[in-house]
C-alpha cells in the first residue's frame, strides 16, 4: 500500500479526495496526520483529536461499490476490520454502534466516515476516514468516550495499528462475493445494545422505547417499538439514550 503521512492537515478525507480528483492512486493508498484541524464525523460532526495521540486516516477503495444501494456493504467491511484488527490486539467488549462507531464496554473508542464519488465513467471511489482513540488519556467533557490505552493500561504503536487494519480490509474486501451473508451476520452480532430494551430519542427531541432488531440491506437501523411494530431509521433520525 502506497502511504502518505502528513503532520497537520485540515481533513485526511479531503486531502485523499482531491488528491484523487487530480491524479489516479493506487487502490488503498493511505493518509495519515498527527494533527487534523477540521475533521469530521457523521453528518458533519465535528471529531476531535489530541496531537500525535491517536491514529486519524483515510483509506481509498476503488473497484468494489458497483451503485449506490451498496453503500452499506462498505461500511459492513471497514467496521469489521477495525472490530476485528482490534479483538486480536485483547481489547474487550467491542462493539460496534449503529451505523459505524467503534465501541469498547460503553464507550466509544472511533468512528467512521465513508464519503463516495460517483465518477464521469461511472465508477464509484470511496474514501474511507478512520478516528481511532489510541494513547490518549483525557477526554475531560467527553464522558462517553476512550482510548485504547485508559482500556487497557498499555500505550499502542500507530504506524503498526494502520498496517494491520488495512490489511484487514483488503482481506475483507476479497472475500466479499463468497461470504457476505457471513459478514452481515458478524456485524448484527456485534451491534452495541443489539435485542435489549432501551430509549432512544427522534428528531422532535420525543423520548421513546425500542429494542434494536437489526439493519436493512441499505443501512437503516431497525427498531421494534412498545405497539410491536418495527420502524426503519436513517442516521440522525435517531440517537441512543445509553
Amino acid at each position: 500500500m502506497k502511504l502518505i503521512k502528513l503532520d497537520a492537515i485540515d481533513s485526511t478525507n479531503e486531502f485523499l479526495k482531491s488528491l484523487s480528483s487530480q491524479q489516479e492512486p493506487e487502490n488503498f493508498t493511505v493518509v495519515t496526520a498527527e494533527n487534523q484541524t477540521k475533521g469530521k464525523g457523521q453528518m458533519g460532526a465535528v471529531w476531535r483529536s489530541d496531537v500525535g495521540k491517536n491514529l486519524i486516516m483515510s483509506v481509498l477503495v476503488k473497484d468494489f461499490l458497483l451503485n449506490n444501494e451498496q453503500f452499506f456493504n462498505l461500511n459492513i467491511i471497514i467496521s469489521l476490520s477495525v472490530i476485528k484488527t482490534l479483538e486480536e490486539l485483547n481489547i474487550p467488549e467491542l462493539s460496534i454502534k449503529w451505523p459505524n462507531d467503534i465501541m469498547s464496554y460503553n464507550k466509544k473508542l472511533g468512528g467512521i466516515l465513508i464519503e463516495n464519488t460517483l465518477k464521469s465513467d461511472g465508477t464509484i471511489v470511496s474514501v474511507v476516514g478512520l478516528g481511532l482513540n489510541v494513547n490518549q488519556i483525557n477526554f475531560q467533557n467527553l464522558p462517553n468516550a476512550s482510548s485504547l490505552a485508559v482500556i487497557c493500561n498499555a500505550e499502542f504503536n500507530k504506524d503498526e495499528l494502520v498496517i494491520l487494519i488495512v490489511e484487514k480490509m483488503k482481506e475483507k474486501i476479497l472475500l466479499w462475493k463468497e461470504q457476505s451473508d457471513i459478514f452481515w451476520d458478524e456485524y448484527f452480532n456485534k451491534l452495541f445494545r443489539k435485542g435489549v430494551p432501551m430509549p432512544f430519542r427522534n428528531l422532535d427531541n420525543q423520548n421513546f422505547m425500542g429494542i434494536i432488531q437489526g439493519v436493512s440491506p441499505i443501512g437503516k437501523l431497525q427498531v421494534l417499538l412498545e405497539d410491536d411494530s418495527v420502524s426503519e431509521f436513517e442516521i440522525k433520525e435517531i440517537q441512543m439514550l445509553y
